[in-house]
Parts: C-alpha cells; structure tokens; sequence
C-alpha cells in the first residue's frame, strides 16, 4: 500500500538515495531541505519540494503524512569540534522541533539517520547495538543526544521509531551521489585524484595493527542502504524505539580502497603519507544482525569494486555538468 512521506535533508547524499527508492515503490515523496549542504538538483524527480527549515516544520507537516524519514543533519566531525554550537542547535534543536510537529499532528512513525559515530573508539570488533557509547565528537555528541530523545518520545507519546546507525556509505544510485563540500570521505577523495582535481590522496598512518597498517573500514553501498529505511518503516512499532547497525561486517583498508580506485578508474593514484588523526580507530566494522533479524535486511552490493565503479560513474556525471 502507497504512503506519503516526509523526507527530511532529501536533497542530501543519502536523502536522495532514499527519496528515489521511496518513489520507485510507489509512494509519494515531499522533500524537506534548506539547501545548506543539499542541491536542488539532486531532489529526484516525482517528488515534491519544500526548501525550509527542520525548526518550522510545525509550518508545513500535517496528519496526511504517515511517517518521516529524518536525514537533515550536519554531518562534518572536524567543523562540529570548532563550531559546536552549529550542531547542537540543527541536529538537536531542529529535531526537537521536528518531533514536536509530528506530535502535534499525530504523526507517529520516524524513521532517523544516527551514526556509527556514536560508539566513539570501539571496545569490541565487530561493534554491536549494545556497545557502549562515548563519542569523540559534537557531531556525534548530538546524533547520540537525539538517539535519547527518541526513546524518551516512543516510550511517553507512542511514537514508533527506528534508528539506523550508519558506517562508511559510498557509492551512488543513477543521479543521486555523494558530492559534499567540503568533501572528507575516503573514496570521492581519491576518485577526485583520478579525475585530476587533487594532487594525491593522504593516507594518515600506516603503522596501526592491520594486516597493511592503514586504517579498516566497513563501507556500505548507499542503495543498500536506503532499502533499509524503506524495511524499517514496515518494522516500526508504537512505542518502540529499534536501533540496529547498518554495515556489511567486513572492512577494507585504506589502501585496498586506494587500489581498487587505481583498477576501476585506471588512472594513478599518488599517496602522500601524513601522520595519524587523532581519533581514527584502527578498525570499524559493524556487526548488522539486528537489522537483518528485525528488519530482514540482506545488503546485495558489498562488492568494493561494485561501490567505487558505482561512485566513479556519478563522479564523471557531474564532472560533465559543471
């Protein structure tokens, strides 16, 4: 059965993504984004806009919603350590008036983008939904903060919420792609060498204890991942507040992903060694059986030439636009 449904930050990487899969369903689709960090061209076409603001949103969501999907967020680690106040006020602020909306007008299904971020430095490997969590930054201070004030809502007003705590996402989905400014994740980055928009692609230690000494990631298509929200809005109950992990339980290094770069683009790739952040784990991998028991969730694109080829192909894409 068709539904309508809010998608918050739809103009963003991961939105987007989602938006379309919601579209392609057959739902319909109003996109909510302010385009701070979004593009208007990556709203997919079939959905409606709005361009405003998270903390008006008493202005514009009614009881025709059967739920939203909540992806407008800051998401930058190192710009929410200077600028702190800039994510508490949007990721908290903006979501405590979000929810207030959605209470107000009895829509009662969410369905919020979180972050692995939240766990900080791991204790186990692979990280589980009840590890402990102490993040290392604002940023993920504040996905945390909202984790709380989710399952304070679902427990005193009903709400039926499911979390989805992200690890590395990449890859792209026709039109929809990742193309943030500025950009800090791994693969765009050393795509953008092989485009020759960058000299080289530092790599920020070498000697942590994995197999080539460069840090391990768990990287997760982003199609893959957006099938997963559309399965947690079905797995959503009254009153209940599921978090649930989202990775392929396997990680590639820093320069496996480098390589797999050089095999796909067939362009070099110079590294330039730079010293360790302070912060980087040496490995993240998420453990996702949660998702899949609960939300029967089965990633199909953990294949890491499938993502980069996927990223590579968007990333000439808007090359040709600009």
């Amino acid at each position: 059965m068709s539904g309508k449904y809010l998608v918050t930050g739809g103009a963003g990487y991961v939105g987007s993504v989602v938006a379309q899969h919601l579209l392609e369903a057959g739902h319909k689709v109003v996109v909510l984004d302010n385009l701070s960090t979004g593009f208007r061209e990556g709203v997919p076409a079939g959905a409606s806009f709005i361009e405003g603001d998270i903390r008006d949103a008493d202005e514009w969501l009614d009881a025709s919603f059967d739920a939203v999907l909540h992806f407008a967020a800051f998401s930058q680690v190192g710009e929410s350590v200077v600028k702190p106040e800039k994510y508490w006020e949007n990721n908290v602020g903006g979501t405590m008036a979000l929810m207030a909306a959605m209470r107000e007008t009895g829509v009662r299904r969410l369905v919020f983008s979180s972050t692995a971020a939240a766990y900080g430095e791991p204790v186990n490997t692979p990280i589980t939904e009840t590890d402990p969590t102490a993040p290392t930054s604002p940023y993920g201070a504040s996905k945390l903060a909202v984790d709380h004030m989710i399952t304070g809502e679902a427990a005193a007003h009903g709400l039926a919420a499911v979390s989805l705590r992200y690890f590395n996402v990449a890859g792209a989905y026709g039109r929809c792609g990742e193309r943030h400014d500025p950009e800090s994740h791994l693969i765009p980055l050393v795509l953008q060498v092989a485009q020759g928009r960058r000299e080289a692609i530092s790599v920020f230690g070498d000697d942590y204890p994995t197999p080539d000494g460069t840090c391990v990631r768990d990287y997760i298509h982003v199609a893959d991942l957006a099938e997963a929200h559309l399965l947690a809005l079905d797995a959503a109950r009254p009153g209940e507040h599921l978090i649930c992990n989202l990775g392929n339980g396997n990680g590639f290094s820093v320069r496996e992903v480098i390589e797999t770069v050089r095999k796909v683009t067939g362009h070099p790739i110079p590294e330039v060694a730079a010293p360790r952040r302070g912060g980087d784990p040496a490995i993240l991998v998420a453990a996702a059986a949660t998702a899949r028991e609960r939300l029967g969730w089965n990633p199909s694109r953990a294949d890491l030439a499938g993502i980069v080829a996927d990223a590579w192909e968007f990333a000439q894409h808007i090359a040709k636009e600009q």
